[in-house]
C-alpha cells in the first residue's frame, strides 16, 4: 500500500526543517497589511471640532473689547490710572478682527484634543464620533488639535503682541492642561472656568484691560457652573448642585445687568441699559428653566438638558455684557449669532444629530 505524501497546506510557516515546511493554523490572508485609513472629509473634521459650538466663544473677546473700549473711554475722561495704557478710546482696527478668530482656533482645537483624551471611552459609549469610528485617526486629531492651537496664539499675537500673547499663551496652556490632565479630576471645572476668563481678557488687550474684569468673571461662573453640572450627563447629578447653578444664573443676570459702565450721551445709556436688561432677561431663561428642573429631578437627562441649555446661553450672556459697555453694535452681532445657532440646532436636530457636550 503506497503512501501518498502530504499536500503543503497554504499557511504561512515560522521555519524550515529538513526541507519541510511547519505549518501553522493561521492562512496567509491574517497576515495581509491593514489597509491605509481614508482620508477625513471636511465633514469629518467639523465633527471632531464640533464647528459649529465655535460660536460659543467668539462673543468673549467681543464683549472683552467692548468693556476694555469703555473703560478707555472712562479713563479718557477722568485721567488715566498711572500704568494703564489705555488713556484714550481705542479704535477698533482691522487686526483686532483676529482676536475672535484667535479664540476660534483655540476652541476647536481644545474639541479635537478632548476627542483625542476620550477616544477610549468614545469607544463605548459614542462609537459613532470621528475616532472610534476609524474616520480620524488619533495621531491626525492630535496633530489637528496642536496646529490650531499654533493658529490661535499666532492669530492673537498679530492682533495684539506681546499683551494678547501674554494672555494667549496661558489661555492655551489651561486648554490642554484641561484635556489631557484636569478633565476628570476635581480641579477640572475651575480649569475649564478659567479657559473662559482667559478668553475675555483675550479680547481686552488693546484696551483697558482691568475694565472687562467683571464680564470675565460673570462668564467665569457661569462656565464653573455649566461644566460642574456636565458632570452628570451619564449618571446624574445632584439637587444640591442643580440648585446651587441655577441660583448662580440668577445671580449672574442680576449682576450682567446692573447700571451700564458706558460713558455714552443720555439717549446711548437708555438704550444699552434697556439693552443690558433684555439680553440678560434672554440670558436667565435660555438656562435657568432647565437647571431647575434638574434641581427638582436630576436624572442624567435633566442633566443633559441644563448642560445644553447653559452652553446655548453663553451667547447672550456675552451680549448683555457688552451691552453694559456700551457695545450696542457688539449686541447686534451676537443677536445675529445666536439666531445661525439657533438655526444649526433646528438643522441639526432634522438630521438626528445628538446635541454638543461641553465636554
Amino acid at each position: 500500500m503506497s503512501s501518498r505524501p502530504e499536500p503543503r497546506l497554504a499557511y504561512r510557516s515560522e521555519s524550515r526543517t529538513d526541507s519541510r515546511w511547519r505549518t501553522r493554523s493561521e492562512p496567509w490572508s491574517q497576515f495581509r497589511a491593514e489597509p491605509r485609513p481614508r482620508t477625513p472629509t471636511f465633514a469629518d473634521l467639523a465633527e471632531l471640532v464640533r464647528a459649529p459650538a465655535a460660536l460659543s466663544v467668539v462673543g468673549d473677546t467681543l464683549a472683552g473689547l467692548a468693556a476694555a473700549r469703555a473703560g478707555a473711554r472712562a479713563a479718557a475722561q477722568v485721567g488715566a490710572h498711572p500704568g494703564e495704557r489705555a488713556g484714550a478710546p481705542v479704535p477698533i482696527r482691522g487686526r483686532h478682527l483676529l482676536l475672535p478668530v484667535a479664540s476660534a482656533c483655540l476652541y476647536l482645537g481644545g474639541m479635537a484634543l478632548n476627542d483625542y483624551a476620550d477616544r477610549h471611552v468614545d469607544a463605548v459609549e459614542r462609537p459613532e464620533r470621528p475616532i472610534p469610528s476609524g474616520r480620524v485617526t488619533p495621531r491626525a486629531a492630535i496633530a489637528i488639535g496642536a496646529a490650531l492651537t499654533a493658529g490661535g496664539v499666532a492669530a492673537a499675537g498679530v492682533a495684539g503682541g506681546r499683551r494678547a500673547l501674554g494672555v494667549a499663551v496661558p489661555l492655551a496652556a489651561c486648554v490642554w492642561t484641561y484635556d489631557l490632565v484636569a478633565k476628570d479630576r476635581p480641579a477640572g471645572p475651575f480649569v475649564m472656568a478659567a479657559c473662559r476668563g482667559l478668553d475675555v481678557l483675550l479680547g481686552a488687550t488693546p484696551g483697558r484691560m482691568r475694565s472687562a474684569l467683571p464680564a470675565a468673571a460673570g462668564l467665569t461662573a457661569h462656565t464653573l457652573g455649566v461644566t460642574v453640572l456636565s458632570r452628570g450627563e451619564v449618571h446624574g447629578t445632584t439637587a444640591q448642585v442643580a440648585g446651587v447653578v441655577a441660583a448662580g444664573t440668577i445671580a449672574g443676570a442680576v449682576a450682567a445687568a446692573a447700571t451700564p459702565t458706558t460713558t455714552a450721551p443720555t439717549a446711548r445709556q437708555t438704550a444699552a441699559r434697556w439693552t443690558t436688561v433684555a439680553a440678560a432677561t434672554a440670558y436667565a431663561a435660555a438656562c435657568a428653566p432647565a437647571q431647575v428642573r434638574a434641581a427638582a429631578r436630576p436624572t442624567a437627562a435633566n442633566a443633559r438638558t441644563a448642560t445644553r441649555s447653559g452652553i446655548q446661553a453663553m451667547v447672550p450672556l456675552q451680549a448683555a455684557w457688552a451691552a453694559r459697555s456700551g457695545g450696542l453694535g457688539t449686541t447686534a452681532l451676537l443677536a445675529g449669532v445666536a439666531a445661525v445657532g439657533y438655526g444649526l440646532r433646528l438643522l441639526s436636530r432634522t438630521r438626528g444629530r445628538a446635541g454638543v457636550s461641553i465636554t
